[in-house]
């Protein structure tokens, strides 16, 4: 019979405590003992006198939140850690975001799934089984991604120069990089998420624009030894408010009609503190700075009827010819 050292012991009823008990789930001192000889095996020495001993120990001690309970004399007295990082709600957050994440293979969904349900008792992580239709089509089948995220998190933090390649699928499904297969040269200034991709935001060299890219997108990526010195001025939040199904393009003061009942699905897109005036009964007006591209007429003509655009006259004029290329395309 083995027997392991009380160090051992002690590190295995915490993870005991950890992965059985919880607030609606507490165990004995001879369940608890049990269970600390599956841990290790069969063969090894372990005496409730001993756990009895440690449970005292961790009891005492401020860095280990061990809860004793009795709930009548001469009944057993029971045992429990609640003190858990994350509450079970939390969790469930954790796990619906996770499906929904497009540069994440199904693979490493499933294991960072599996991950996150480690994260709490097995009784409370019972009630995690994922109820989420994890998509075939969704996650990008480039597993390298998540070590390019580590990358450019350690580049981002660290003000160093990357070079990559970059690239789009044409119709063939065939993924051909761009600019001759070159490497660019960027500043990184942020990661950012939107509508299910990872986003790269930064400024190539000598540039004023700021620009971004799919990471799923990029490339033989590389971080080089080459420090950069960041924009001050540049605000993330800013900068991604102003983008529409993030394409690049100018900043102009936008003004556009809205019919009324679209009143939510502005306040959703920009927030709370957008500048919005009332016009006449059935209408109002947004005031705001944009982006003007492709994405911005995009957003604009899912309103249809219901959203005029008024300024700047670049894109009334974009709008326009949108919609008669829309016009005579049915008509046809």
């Amino acid at each position: 019979m083995t027997q392991p050292t009380k160090i051992e012991r002690i590190l295995a009823l915490m993870q005991v405590l950890n992965k059985y008990t919880d607030e609606n789930h507490e165990l004995s001192l001879i369940e608890l003992t049990d269970r600390l000889i599956e841990e290790f095996d069969e063969n090894t020495e372990i005496t409730s006198s001993a756990v009895r001993r440690d449970l005292k120990e961790l009891q005492s001690s401020k860095y280990y939140d061990l809860i004793a309970y009795q709930e009548d004399k001469g009944l057993p007295m029971t045992f429990s850690y609640q003190n858990k990082v994350f509450e079970i709600h939390e969790l469930r957050l954790l796990m619906d975001a996770i499906p929904s994440a497009r540069f994440i293979t199904k693979t490493e969904k499933g294991k960072i799934l599996e991950k996150i349900k480690e994260l709490t008792s097995n009784a409370l992580a019972s009630n995690l089984e994922n109820q989420i239709y994890v998509n075939e089509l969704s996650g990008n089948e480039e597993s390298n991604v998540k070590y390019i995220i580590f990358d450019l998190h350690n580049a981002i933090q660290d003000n160093k120069v990357i070079q990559f390649k970059y690239g789009r699928f044409n119709v063939n499904k065939q993924f051909i990089l761009s600019n001759e297969g070159k490497y660019r040269e960027l500043h990184p200034y942020a990661l950012f998420w939107n509508n299910d991709y990872y986003y790269l935001i930064g400024k190539y060299p000598n540039k004023k624009d700021i620009r971004h890219f799919r990471i799923d997108r990029m490339r033989d990526v590389f971080v080089t030894d080459s420090s950069f010195l960041k924009d001050q001025d540049f605000n993330l939040s800013s900068y991604t408010q102003q983008l529409f199904h993030m394409y690049s393009g100018v900043q102009k003061d936008l003004k556009v009609r809205f019919d009324n009942h679209l009143i939510n699905v502005i306040i959703d897109r920009f927030g709370k503190g957008v500048y919005i005036e009332p016009d006449g009964k059935d209408t109002f007006i947004l005031r705001t700075k944009a982006i003007i591209s492709e994405g911005l007429v995009r957003w604009l003509l899912t309103w249809g009827s219901d959203a005029k655009v008024l300024d700047p006259p670049e894109l009334v004029k974009k709008m326009k010819e949108e919609c008669a290329k829309m016009n005579e395309m049915y008509e046809s």
